[in-house]
């Protein structure tokens, strides 16, 4: 049973959010494979971008204590506005606009205000995170955060205890957790119902309240498939995040009952 939200002061804006099963995910992802296949040219332009801004974060990395927080939190705050021209590319393709990469911008355009918002709600996020990641390892462990030779040479467990570890990545793991619950239908219902930043984000606080078992399968496919995305020096983030662009749209369809 749809339970209905009235969101902001706009009293025509409403969310109905939809119970759904646990492994429809996997169908959103099925869905998404399709919008990637017929709008490959499109698709791939935005995963080439998210690689490019990836490839940026690696050479700042190079010289930047805090290596590791800027590569998770930089991600973490790029990739939900950055997926803005894939959602628009499959919400074109259900209402039969025209395709293209030009026009995968206009969901942009037209929602510039909400979207700016949003993304400065989540880089105060990230903000946070740096800040929680240098009072954990420096004054709480007396430690230096791992630096990018510790990283990619070995030198990360032997200067950094199993206990600190564990606990810096915890906090990352933490504001991984705060980004999805607030963005898992933002997007597209900012695009698709004109909703503002606070709107979306509450939507999705209520979706994933009302969908804990698909939530958690959800966020476990993030995981796995990002986690291989950066296995190949982010290569295969080229098709990775187009096609978890697109499996936002229909996670939107799913859990967020269409106005009439």
């Amino acid at each position: 049973m749809p339970t209905s939200i009235l969101l902001g002061r706009r009293q025509n804006l409403h969310v109905d959010v939809q119970t759904i099963r646990w492994s429809q995910p996997l169908r959103w992802l099925s869905s998404a494979w399709r919008d990637l296949r017929e709008h490959w040219w499109a698709s791939v332009a935005h995963g080439v971008l998210v690689v490019c801004g990836g490839v940026i974060l690696l050479l700042i990395g190079g010289t930047h204590p805090f290596f590791i927080a800027a590569m998770v939190s930089g991600f973490m705050l790029i990739a939900p506005v950055a997926s803005v021209g894939l959602c628009e590319l499959s919400r074109r393709r259900a209402s039969g606009e025209t395709m293209s990469f030009d026009g995968s911008m206009d969901g942009l355009a037209r929602h510039s205000t909400a979207l700016m918002e949003f993304g400065a709600l989540l880089a105060a996020f990230t903000l946070v995170w740096f800040v929680a990641s240098e009072i954990l390892l420096q004054r709480i462990f007396h430690t230096a955060v791992p630096r990018l030779n510790e990283v990619l040479y070995g030198g990360l467990l032997s200067s950094t205890s199993g206990a600190q570890l564990l606990y810096y990545l915890a906090v990352g793991a933490l504001l991984a957790l705060v980004v999805f619950c607030v963005s898992v239908v933002a997007v597209p219902l900012i695009i698709d119902r004109d909703a503002t930043a606070g709107e979306a984000m509450r939507a999705s606080l209520r979706v994933v309240g009302a969908n804990i078992p698909a939530m958690l399968v959800w966020s476990v496919l993030l995981v796995l498939l990002v986690a291989s995305g950066f296995a190949t020096l982010l290569a295969g983030m080229v098709v990775i995040f187009p096609l978890l662009g697109h499996a936002t749209w229909y996670a939107y369809k799913d859990l967020v009952r269409q106005a009439p």
